[in-house]
């Protein structure tokens, strides 16, 4: 499992395992099997695995679910320069398995080739490709073939991640109001005009776009069975909260799934506020918003 405890993705070290292979490609009949018969499962995975499946090209956003600090440092090397934090990389990456440490090469050469401002967009991609794909690339292998024995891909090729977490683990009943009491606030109060336009426009919402909004805002469609007091983030129960987001009144809404947390700028109206956060879920289906 990842750090939240709630999604699976598989895991490198599974190779001490001889058989392991024949798990994944088990697990992978499985999920073809429930989809085949339209039966759901209790299980979410990682957006990155859902892409696997779809065949879609994984980005560093993705990062953000399975590892939110590691995210977070390629998020600073994005956006800032790298003598300023201080760095002295290389295209390369360290692999830590059962005490061993070894440097492996993201390009031919790569630990003798220098990470530059110019080049740091290439290196990001390729370490996050390395974590979520290159270092996996064996079980995700295994597991697409026993699900493809039951689904073949053009069959789900019609949808996108978020679309197929919902077909293989069901759309689920999403009490707002059990929400709406385990929600916490930053910079606002519960009787704020803003939070009440957004309960209401919560309250408003079909079924489909309540399952959109709970993956926009945890990064999964999980309802937790005990009630939303016992929502998982990254580092154990982590309740939904709504913070005031800085900046201009006009823009969207952002989404930090790591934390379960929503920054929600001070919008003048209920009718804005709907049509932003609606944009801004619909917008989230591609990809998560940075942290």
């Amino acid at each position: 499992s990842t750090e939240d405890v709630c999604t699976f993705q598989p895991n490198h070290n599974s190779k001490i395992n001889p058989e392991h292979l024949s798990y994944f490609r088990f697990v992978g009949r499985i999920v073809g099997k429930a989809v085949l018969d339209g039966y759901f499962l209790d299980a979410h995975f990682t957006r990155s695995l859902y892409k696997h499946m779809l065949g879609e090209k994984v980005t560093h956003h993705d990062m953000e679910a399975i590892d939110p600090d590691y995210y977070k440092n390629l998020k600073m090397i994005l956006e800032y320069p790298l003598e300023d934090l201080g760095l002295d990389l290389t295209f390369s990456t360290e692999d830590h398995s059962f005490g061993w440490s070894e440097t492996l090469d993201l390009i031919p050469n790569g630990r003798n080739i220098a990470v530059t401002e110019a080049n740091k967009e290439k290196y990001v991609g390729l370490v996050c490709n390395y974590r979520m794909t290159t270092a996996i690339q064996e079980q995700i292998k295994a597991y697409l073939e026993g699900f493809h024995e039951l689904v073949k891909p053009e069959l789900v090729s019609i949808f996108n991640a978020k679309e197929l977490e919902l077909l293989i683990s069901g759309m689920p009943e999403i009490d707002i109001h059990d929400l709406q009491r385990n929600t916490e606030y930053q910079n606002y109060k519960p009787a704020d005009p803003q939070i009440e336009w957004f309960w209401n426009i919560l309250h408003s919402f079909n079924r489909s776009e309540k399952a959109a909004f709970l993956q926009f805002v945890t990064g999964s469609s999980k309802v937790p069975l005990d009630g939303f007091s016992n929502l998982q983030g990254m580092r154990g129960t982590q309740k939904f909260s709504i913070h005031r987001a800085g900046g201009p009144t006009t823009a969207l809404s952002s989404a930090h799934t790591c934390f379960n947390a929503l920054d929600l700028p001070a919008y003048t109206s209920e009718k804005e506020m709907k049509e932003k956060l609606l944009l801004s879920i619909n917008e989230g289906r591609g990809g998560f918003l940075f942290a």
